[in-house]
């Protein structure tokens, strides 16, 4: 394993709410306003057998510390970090004022952004180019000039835009040289994010999605990670209603209570409600939301118990609530002797606070990974994702506690290979 040295890039598509929350977020925590409340990369906990208990992630893992990290962004505004977190609402002024010199610095890049695959969002700050190859490469070149200012060599990207329209699986998405050839000849299947994602690969960059687009989850792009040996991760951040969701189906499961119905609804009036108030951009949230009952419940096993669920999923864009999203969820069940009963969840959230931590865990542990020689899609991050992204065959798990179970063993074995080489090494 590679140990961490110099600078770390992280590269942001998308500075929104999410994004400008997380930077104010690290920032604030390097500055010892607050504590990394969230993030499991500074807070954690992991079992080493050999030790009889559980220690700190920071203090087994060579992550890159928080003073190590640096920024660059792209978006279809050119507001500054701190105009556009203030335009988000998010975080209260006194927050931001603190934070105002460091947020000021980070000035978005050109976006590459087409209308047709965000419906709701328009913008000045967009590249221009003939073909999406040429998008590409002036993304590659927008990279590269970000690492050389810093002095950087690594870098990850987490994308953090906006949700873009449903796309079935097209042929130019089948093979690495089919995708080339449609970013020649602008095929409509190849979104933005799948071109921020290629262009991240071709640079040697891990790449994680939190959102809920077919971007580097197909397999021309899942072929270029294992090219260039770079890791991938994704899609759609599991921060609200849906972590309550993976924890409380296993537990109906393991009850073997019957689910007739799981009716879910969210209100939120953000940029994402307003984005996801478009139908083609709602039904990519849709997709990722609505399948991870199948996935923990398992009708095949127990159809007379869950064969005939009915799942309902809305989003409802409501502006007044701002980033405060709130959600129900109402399940009807079926217990002993077939009498009926409901469950009942409310939860006010905020969902940029949520999410912020989760993209600080997933740039720290690509990061690692990468350094540790893995490749291709990550199931061990599948802790993070309402859709894990996982290698062709391989089993998805949506329960939230065997995917904290995966985290966790993944980290170990990583902690237990940091050790044996740092015991390897010659005494000076």
């Amino acid at each position: 394993m590679v140990p961490h040295t110099g600078p770390l890039l992280v590269l942001l598509p998308g500075l929104g709410a999410v994004a400008t929350t997380f930077l104010a977020g690290v920032e604030a925590i390097r500055q010892g306003r607050v504590r990394p409340i969230g993030a499991f990369s500074q807070l954690g906990r992991i079992p080493l057998q050999e030790d009889g208990g559980e220690q700190p992630v920071p203090e087994v893992l060579p992550l890159a510390p928080l003073e190590a990290l640096h920024f660059a962004a792209w978006d279809i505004f050119p507001d500054d970090a701190y105009e556009a977190a203030r335009a988000a609402g998010v975080l209260q002024e006194q927050d931001l004022h603190a934070l105002r010199d460091f947020l000021r610095q980070i000035r978005p890049m050109k976006a590459v952004f087409d209308r047709q695959y965000v419906r709701k969002l328009d913008g000045p700050h967009v590249k221009q180019g003939r073909t999406k190859r040429e998008l590409a490469e002036a993304l590659r070149e927008d990279i590269r000039q970000a690492k050389a200012a810093i002095g950087a060599e690594r870098a990850v990207m987490v994308w953090c835009a906006s949700t873009e329209v449903y796309l079935e699986l097209a042929p130019c998405h089948r093979s690495l040289r089919a995708f080339e050839q449609g970013l020649e000849r602008n095929d409509p299947a190849i979104a933005p994010s799948q071109i921020y994602a290629y262009a991240a690969l071709q640079e040697g960059i891990p790449y994680a999605n939190a959102t809920p687009n077919r971007a580097a989850d197909i397999p021309a792009l899942e072929e270029l990670a294992e090219l260039k040996g770079v890791p991938i991760a994704g899609k759609d951040l599991k921060t609200g209603q849906t972590l309550l969701k993976t924890v409380l189906a296993p537990a109906l499961r393991m009850r073997l209570l019957g689910v007739q119905g799981w009716f879910s609804v969210n209100i939120l009036g953000n940029r994402d409600g307003w984005v996801l108030d478009d139908e083609g951009s709602f039904r990519s949230k849709e997709s990722t939301k609505s399948e991870v009952l199948d996935g923990i419940l398992s009708p095949q096993l127990y159809p007379e118990l869950y064969g005939e669920l009915y799942h309902k999923v809305r989003i409802h864009y409501y502006p007044p609530r701002g980033d405060a999203k709130e959600s129900w969820d109402v399940v009807d069940l079926v217990g002993w002797m077939g009498y009926p009963m409901q469950l009942r969840v409310n939860f006010s959230c905020r969902d940029s606070i949520l999410a912020a931590p989760l993209v600080l865990d997933l740039v720290l542990f690509l990061d690692l990974a990468a350094r540790a020689g893995w490749r291709g899609p990550q199931s061990w991050l599948s802790f993070y994702f309402k859709s894990p992204h996982v290698r062709p065959g391989e089993p998805v798990h949506h329960a939230l506690a065997e995917q904290y179970q995966m985290l966790c063993r993944a980290l170990q074995g990583l902690a237990l290979r940091w050790r044996a080489a740092q015991q390897t090494l010659p005494q000076v």
